[in-house]
């Protein structure tokens, strides 16, 4: 029988992952006219459960490996604010538009692997990032009278935390941190930092609105091991093109669910942004020639 790499176990956990986060953000719309912050402590309270009853069926520890608390705070943090601006476009825009803008974050990846971890960025990919740039003005339309810039943005930035996140993630892969005690940190700092906004505001819910709550967590704890599976097993440069999968899923759901039709500007912005990361993924895969000395 032949055996799976790494790589694509890599690509198989990103794309499991990009299904689940495109219904995670299709419950999230489901759930209603409700403060993100209460949403993102149930879409993270169904997480943190999940992760720890993976944790003691393996038999985990609690605390993190030598050196790799600081990285765990930095991607919990980043994680959390780019949960509260995700799901702020995700409640302001088409799904198509949400999910597009916080699939920037792969080439946020690349930005921040190459400042933070030192990791090598050539001049055709500095093209590529800007060239996916540039397609997400085509999503946000930076306008004073877009009645939708402002989410658009606040998507855009969400893209950029998220983007901050999995490269944390990449790190403490590379440091040997334990995938589900990665989950069950995030998760349980998010709860924590928006507990108390819960206790002050809480707004009451409909049993619907929790259904579709508890469903989005479910969603949201599946394309986290996801994710954080697919980063520990292969670069980001490797894999990252079929998170873009995640766009047709959310454009299907977009479709059927809410009738959400994305106009011909945002279109455009798909299309550029997808073509730089399918362009990324053959510049990867292309084989280099050593430099002569």
């Amino acid at each position: 029988m032949r055996t799976i790499s790494s790589r694509q176990k890599g690509m198989i956990y990103i794309i499991l992952s990009a299904f689940c986060f495109a219904w995670m953000n299709a419950f999230v719309r489901l759930s209603g006219d409700l403060p993100t912050v209460q949403k993102s402590f149930f879409r993270n309270f169904v997480a943190v459960i999940f992760a720890l009853i993976m944790l003691l069926r393996q038999h985990g520890s609690f605390r993190p490996v030598k050196g790799a608390l600081p990285t765990l705070l930095i991607r919990a943090i980043a994680g959390t604010v780019g949960i509260f601006f995700n799901f702020y476009s995700v409640d302001h825009l088409p799904l198509s538009d949400a999910s597009i803008l916080n699939k920037m974050s792969p080439f946020f990846v690349i930005l921040f692997s190459w400042i933070l971890l030192k990791e090598r960025l050539t001049r055709t990919q500095a093209v590529i990032v800007i060239g996916a740039f540039i397609g997400s003005l085509f999503v946000v339309k930076p306008s004073f009278v877009n009645a939708d810039f402002f989410p658009s943005l606040i998507g855009l930035l969400g893209g950029l935390a998220a983007g901050l996140a999995y490269t944390m993630v990449r790190k403490l892969g590379t440091l040997g941190e334990n995938k589900a005690y990665i989950v069950f940190f995030f998760s349980a700092f998010s709860c924590i930092v928006t507990l108390p906004y819960l206790l002050f505001f809480y707004v009451p819910m409909t049993w619907q609105q929790i259904v579709f709550l508890i469903l989005a967590g479910l969603s949201a704890a599946g394309g986290q091991f996801g994710i954080t599976a697919a980063y520990c097993y292969a670069p980001g440069k490797d894999i990252s093109v079929y998170d873009y999968t995640q766009i047709l899923f959310a454009a299907g759901l977009g479709f059927f669910l809410f009738d959400q039709i994305p106009d011909w500007l945002s279109i455009i912005g798909y299309v550029i942004i997808i073509a730089m990361a399918v362009a990324m993924f053959f510049y990867n895969k292309a084989p280099r020639i050593p430099h002569s000395r």
